[in-house]
């Protein structure tokens, strides 16, 4: 995937607080959202968001 465009999408995220809604503005399905962000957590070997229901909280 396209590192550039993973973390537009984890900032989409982060902004939101939600990859539901990260997914929505920026016109993706969740399971790509999802994808660039686990991509760019395993390029960058660390683990940024703790996924919870319903919500994305910062490590």
């Amino acid at each position: 995937m396209n590192q550039l465009q993973s973390m537009r999408v984890f900032v989409k995220v982060a902004d939101l607080g939600s990859f539901v809604g990260a997914a929505g503005a920026l016109d993706l399905s969740t399971a790509v959202v999802t994808r660039h962000v686990a991509d760019l957590e395993a390029r960058l070997g660390t683990r940024l968001l703790n996924r919870t229901t319903p919500r994305v909280v910062f490590r």
